[in-house]
């Protein structure tokens, strides 16, 4: 009898082990419901959301989340103030920082610089196509001191699925200005 205790224990054991090695794993997949890309570990970039998707990222472990997106852009998308309530019912952070297509703004850089410094990570950028929110991103790290280097940035938002290419330039330049460490 007490072999057969022991046996269960240690199955018991094992079957939570595996449970908290896939939870683990699991928080950074998220639903498909949102179609999300990372690139860095705290910082993803996705499609426009909805309020309901903002459930989802609570229990994924999101913290925050900042709409890049005019409100009105298109017809039918959420307005800020929306998601704004949507996201404090669910305890995360909401920041909007609109930013219209075409040039980014270093004002927006500089926000998004100070959302992203605020170590509410993971934290999630949207816009229409995760276009903007990656190049605005790009933009920010470049700036941030001790932030990555051009390639790695580059890198990062092809892997996310997006282009920053053409602001090779602005990121070297960013870079080369940033302020150093107190």
């Amino acid at each position: 009898m007490p072999k057969l205790r022991w046996t269960f224990l240690v199955a018991v054991v094992l079957g939570a082990a595996a449970e908290l090695v896939t939870a683990a794993f699991d928080r950074h997949s998220l639903p498909s419901s949102v179609h999300a890309r990372r690139l860095t570990p705290d910082v993803w970039i996705s499609e426009q959301i909805g309020p309901e998707e903002l459930v989802t990222l609570k229990l994924k472990g999101f913290r925050a989340v900042v709409d890049l997106r005019p409100d009105n852009e298109v017809a039918g998308q959420p307005s800020a103030s929306v998601m704004s309530e949507a996201a404090q019912q669910q305890g995360l952070r909401f920041d909007y920082i609109p930013v219209a297509h075409g040039d980014v703004p270093s004002g927006a850089v500089e926000t998004l610089g100070r959302a992203l410094a605020r170590d509410q990570a993971p934290i999630l950028l949207y816009c229409r196509s995760g276009r903007r929110a990656a190049r605005i991103w790009a933009l920010s790290e470049a700036s941030r001191p001790g932030g990555l280097d051009a390639p790695a940035i580059l890198n990062a938002v092809q892997q996310a699925g997006q282009d920053a290419g053409d602001l090779a330039d602005q990121i070297t330049d960013r870079i080369a200005a940033r302020p150093t460490k107190p």
